[in-house]
């Protein structure tokens, strides 16, 4: 019987990986009419500096030590069809883009052909910083499967769905015009259902979570969406807005639910964390004492959930504050007038994503707290035990 239910579920997960990558290959087809945008055909190489021709540049003050001028060096070309050439290009640095050269430097350059065809780097795009940041997910991996087990490798598989979920599913649908809330809430239900089955297997535990974890989502943007209608703002108020519809006229992607979208993926996390959290501290409870009733189970998680409410309430509306700490110092700075500063777009924003976000997570506490409960004391093993208890 073991054995039959191992088959089962390993044809299930084969079928399911099997459809995913089918939808994904569909949906990552060119579009129809597409052509290739100009910076897809952009060429860019690793490069290492190898002789330093010049360097006008020096540090200046207002830019707190950073270097201000030109340099002109060596390049040797370390990837691409340019491989092991050595071209020299001028850098130039401003406060706004400074990468300061020395022998040994790696950057990444931007090559090109002039009209004889010879080759030339047009510029110094960037430093190279793939080493460091290969290096710090090594080490992210590292510790958590070290630390977590098979759980933490469970843990890595589902935050790598959730990522190529992200860039290959639901970018892709919402180009192809699909609405961007639905694909949000699609994407939160696909990647929370599948990476609470790689952390906890099948089980009414985490059925639990994952129901509590879409409802808390789906509350998350509902509140964002009546508030938007109501200030009213949408996605045509985000900075990136003009450059999205230009880019997806001939696409017919939807920009008005993207402000929404985006903030139920941002609180998918954090309303995650709560649904398993809550749904495990229920399960063990009842596990430790199944004289506990559905009412009594119910306050117990509602209790614990309280302080998981607090502490992911204020991680995630620290979440958006960090990310908008530079738009707060200015608006400091600048001293509005706070009747303007509040009613801002950019205000308006953060303030939707953050209280949009904490309000799912704390309503996801009572959800999954009835939903532990409830499914606690439906199982075969505890309708058993009452039977017994009446017997007696």
């Amino acid at each position: 019987m073991d054995l039959t239910r191992k088959v089962q579920k390993a044809v299930i997960a084969i079928a399911f990986i099997g459809c995913f990558f089918a939808v994904n290959y569909a949906l990552n087809k060119p579009l129809p009419g597409q052509a290739p945008t100009a910076a897809s055909k952009f060429m860019f190489a690793r490069a290492k500096v190898v002789k330093m021709l010049e360097d006008n540049a020096s540090p200046d003050t207002w830019t707190e030590g950073l270097k201000l001028g030109s340099q002109e060096a060596s390049f040797s070309i370390l990837s691409g069809p340019l491989k092991g050439k050595t071209l020299n290009a001028v850098n130039y640095l401003s406060a706004y883009s400074n990468i300061d050269l020395s022998v040994g430097t790696g950057v990444i350059v931007r090559l090109d052909y002039d009209e004889q065809g010879n080759p030339y780097i047009a510029s110094v795009a960037n430093y190279d910083r793939t080493g460091a940041l290969i290096a710090l997910v090594l080490a992210f991996m590292a510790a958590l499967a070290i630390i977590g087990g098979r759980k933490g490798i469970s843990a890595l598989a589902g935050l790598a769905f959730t990522v190529i979920s992200i860039w290959l599913f639901l970018i892709p649908l919402l180009r192809r015009g699909f609405p961007p809330i639905g694909g949000a809430l699609l994407l939160s239900a696909v990647t929370t259902l599948v990476s609470l089955l790689l952390l906890n297997g099948y089980s009414r535990k985490t059925f639990c979570a994952a129901a509590g974890c879409v409802g808390g989502v789906a509350i998350s943007g509902l509140a964002a969406w009546l508030v938007g209608v109501a200030t009213p703002i949408s996605g045509f108020n985000m900075p990136e807005a003009e450059e999205l519809v230009i880019r997806s006229l001939d696409s017919g992607m939807k920009i008005k639910g993207l402000l929404v979208s985006g903030i139920l993926i941002a609180s998918l996390g954090a309303v995650m964390d709560v649904a398993m959290t809550l749904s495990s501290a229920v399960f063990e409870l009842h596990e430790r004492n199944p004289r506990l009733d559905r009412a009594e189970l119910f306050k117990s998680g509602i209790n614990i959930g309280r302080d998981a409410m607090g502490t992911m309430a204020n991680t995630l509306i620290l979440a958006f504050a960090g990310t908008s700490l530079n738009m707060l110092i200015l608006f400091r700075m600048f001293d509005y007038p706070y009747i303007q500063l509040f009613n801002s777009d950019l205000m308006t924003i953060e303030v939707i994503s953050g209280f949009a976000g904490s309000l799912g997570i704390v309503l996801t506490v009572p959800l999954v707290a009835a939903l532990s409960s409830f499914y606690c004391k439906s199982s075969k093993e505890d309708v058993a035990h009452k039977a017994r208890r009446r017997r007696r």
